[in-house]
């Protein structure tokens, strides 16, 4: 395995210098049911595949379009399932529920939860390249990032906005889907080549991660008093941060101890309820007398 040279960052100025590159192999559009079964036929004979999804962009807030769009891609090929046209069918909902199949997306939850919407199913051996990437010392999340701090290259994004649910794709549209399926592949594959951090490692990362973002907002709000001409008061170091964290995590155990003991002790306090005095009314099994008949 190869050594971790990652990156942990990477800046926008610094993508925008690289070199574009796309994928390069078949795609295939998946637009009419009678053309699924042999594509899912080719899928089930790989062992990884990268998986994205497309919908229609929404601009009005609390306003979602269903999945237009499954793109799974291997090495070679990458198939448009476009589901407007038809649907999601179970051939292809049963690949994301085969567990011998791995399928690597990027925030790959939200696209699992659109694919139920349209026909439900039990996901199985699906990987989230954002919930790996920090085992190798990367703590960006987006694809774009991720893929520049992997291969030095970077792929587009200028088709993300457009309208999935069109009656045609175009070649841009086709190009720029079967590109992001693909590269989270690609991206996993990559890692797997290489010797991830130790939990130690990850952790100190993370710690580090969390400090710059508190010092970053530690700067914003000192600038708008600044700007306001008030001086900003001194800041604590991440270890005071810490103790002063951890002080106050031990109060609240001990408030909600001293309001348990005091929930005890006024059950205790209480007089005991005298016991009910439970009434058996017996009925009256006794045969009144016959009368005897005139």
């Amino acid at each position: 395995m190869k050594e971790n040279t990652y990156s942990q960052h990477i800046s926008k100025e610094v993508i925008q210098g690289l070199p574009l590159v796309a994928f390069e192999g078949e795609v295939i559009v998946i637009d009419h049911p009678t053309m699924v079964e042999e594509a899912v036929a080719y899928l089930r004979t790989q062992r990884v595949l990268g998986v994205d999804t497309e919908a229609r962009p929404s601009f009005t807030r609390g306003v979602h379009y269903p999945t237009a769009l499954v793109q799974i891609s291997s090495m070679e090929r990458c198939y448009l399932f476009r589901l407007t046209h038809v649907g999601m069918p179970q051939a292809l909902a049963d690949i994301f529920a085969d567990s011998s199949i791995c399928k690597v997306g990027l925030a790959f939850k939200d696209d699992i939860t659109g694919l139920r919407r349209r026909r439900n199913f039990t996901p199985s051996n699906c990987i989230d390249l954002q919930s790996i990437v920090n085992q190798y010392g990367i703590m960006e999340m987006g694809l774009q990032k991720i893929f520049a701090i992997c291969f030095g290259k970077k792929i587009s994004k200028a088709q993300q906005l457009t309208n999935w649910e069109n009656c045609h794709l175009t070649p841009e549209q086709a190009r720029y889907a079967s590109t992001d399926a693909w590269a989270t592949l690609l991206i996993y594959l990559d890692l797997l080549a290489h010797i991830p951090l130790s939990i130690e490692e990850v952790n100190a990362l993370k710690r580090s991660e969390r400090e710059k973002q508190i010092e970053h907002q530690q700067e914003i709000q000192d600038q708008r008093l600044r700007d306001q001409g008030i001086e900003p008061p001194p800041h604590l170091s991440m270890e005071e941060r810490a103790a002063k964290q951890a002080e106050k995590r031990r109060e609240a155990r001990k408030r909600k101890r001293q309001r348990s003991s005091e929930r005890k002790r006024a059950q205790q306090s209480k007089p005991a309820k005298p016991a009910k005095k439970v009434t058996v009314l017996q009925k009256n099994k006794s045969i009144p007398n016959k009368q005897p008949s005139l």
